[in-house]
This record gives structure tokens, sequence and C-alpha cells, in this order.
């Protein structure tokens, strides 16, 4: 009995380490997902620029072309199974271009000169 007793309390106590004992993720693996939820929050911009108004059909479309561009990076870098820092931190870049690319599309005013005679 004392046997078993002491056996449970080294299992009890071992088992929290071979949690931390695990290997660390390895690097970009949550890239996809932060790319994949990056790439959703651009769409939704470009779908609430279109239905406010903010922005035309033209600029939506030129819009949708730079995302598919982005999506074609991340395709590419998702063909071998994994993305690597190098490939997560390009798609990054651009989607951060991207990024700018919708916030100035949907803050450009048209500005109308009235003239008076």
């Amino acid at each position: 009995m004392k046997l078993k007793t002491t056996l449970i309390a080294i299992v009890i106590a071992v088992l929290p380490g071979l949690g931390l004992a695990q290997t660390p993720p390895a690097p970009g693996n949550n890239a996809g997902a932060r790319i994949d939820q990056r790439q959703a929050n651009q769409q939704k911009r470009i779908d609430e620029g279109v239905k406010s108004g903010d922005l035309n059909q033209k600029e939506a479309a030129r819009l949708q072309k730079g995302q598919a561009r982005v999506q074609n990076l991340e395709d590419k870098a998702r063909a071998d199974g994994k993305i690597t820092r190098e490939e997560a931190r390009r798609i990054e870049h651009a989607q951060d271009r991207q990024s700018k690319n919708i916030a100035r599309f949907a803050t450009a005013t048209v500005f109308t000169v009235a003239v008076f005679v």
C-alpha cells in the first residue's frame, strides 16, 4: 500500500514537469493563423468601405487585387506545409502595404470646386 501511494505521489509530482519539457512550437507555427486573421480583417475593411460609400467599385477592385496578391504569397508559403519566419515576414510586409492602401483609399475624399460667377 505504501509503495502504491509513493508511486502515485511521484507520478503527480512528475506530470506537470512533462508539460514543460515539451519542445516549443516551431517558428511560424502561429504565423498562419495570424496572417489569416489579418487577411479577414482587411477584407472586412474593404467590404465596409464599399458599403459606406468610402470606396467606389474601381478602388475596391484595386484593393481586392492587392488582397489576391497577398493571398498568393501565403498560398506559396504554405505549399510545403509550413510558413517559415522569412515567409511570414514577407507576407506581413505585403499586408502592411495593403493595409496602408486600404486606409489611403478609404479616407480619400473628393473635393468639388464651386465656381461662383
